[in-house]
């Protein structure tokens, strides 16, 4: 190489000297395709998962999923149920030809089949058109697919009461719980073994945390009982009595 005006200097011969610019290939020759994959047709895709996930987020904000309390395996009342976006399978076992003596059916073969369906859709039909028309068999799949899902989801989440069932499984908020209260004594003696050490309930009996009654209450309940209380637990005076409303409502006071 001569040196003067215009030396070059170049470290890899695969490399070429000059800039081009980025111009994308011209597929106006082949059916089907009129824009390179990368960037154009994947920014686009970056585009509209960026848009629906803005608007998933802002929904997840303006209408929070209710919580229930911590999941208690010797409650034989509580009813479990999956999350949203499982509740179509959840509504699938409830039919004949899905559960009993069909419900590996049900859990294995059908959403297996389903699944299956939509992964094999580009091998089924795969036509190099873009448009709904150009592929029939995907297009009817996932429409077919898509349908399914939003109306078994929507016939699962229309029998359940969602305020009654958050109110009832809201979790029991975190309380102090002042020991050397007189009353704790009382409450410790004839209250605990089925209200818990921190008023938090049990399989046995609710939670004593957020109730709205009076001392008055809590004493006549105490002697007589509620619902499934039976009448004559609480043995003791009637100063003790009077002790253990007053620390109840100390702890729910706290609580608020």
């Amino acid at each position: 190489m001569h040196k003067g005006k215009g030396m070059k200097f170049v470290g890899d011969s695969r490399i070429s000297s000059e800039r081009k610019p980025n111009i994308p290939k011209d597929y106006s020759e082949y059916p089907g395709r009129t824009e390179a994959f990368w960037p154009n047709f994947l920014l686009k895709e970056w585009l509209v998962g960026a848009v629906f996930l803005v608007g998933f987020l802002c929904l997840t904000l303006a209408h929070p999923a209710p919580l229930e309390g911590v999941a208690d395996p010797t409650n034989a009342t509580y009813v479990p149920l999956p999350d949203w976006y499982f509740l179509f399978l959840y509504e699938l076992l409830k039919y004949e030809f899905a559960s009993g003596p069909w419900i590996l059916f049900g859990i294995i073969i059908l959403p297996g089949l389903a699944f299956g369906g939509l992964l094999l859709a580009p091998f089924l039909d795969p036509g190099p058109g873009r448009r709904p028309n150009q592929r029939p068999i995907a297009v009817a799949m996932m429409v077919l697919g898509l349908a399914s899902t939003m109306l078994l989801t929507y016939e699962s989440a229309a029998h359940v009461n969602w305020e009654a069932r958050a109110e009832a499984n809201k979790p029991v908020p975190a309380t102090e719980i002042n020991k050397e209260n007189p009353g704790y004594a009382v409450y410790e003696q004839n209250c605990m073994s089925c209200h818990g050490e921190s008023l938090e309930g049990s399989a046995a009996a609710p939670s004593l945390i957020g109730i709205d009654h009076t001392k008055e209450e809590i004493m006549k309940i105490a002697q007589e009982g509620y619902k499934t209380m039976p009448a004559g637990v609480f043995k003791g005076t009637k100063e003790e009595l009077a002790a253990l409303a007053e620390f109840i409502i100390n702890v729910n006071e706290k609580a608020k």
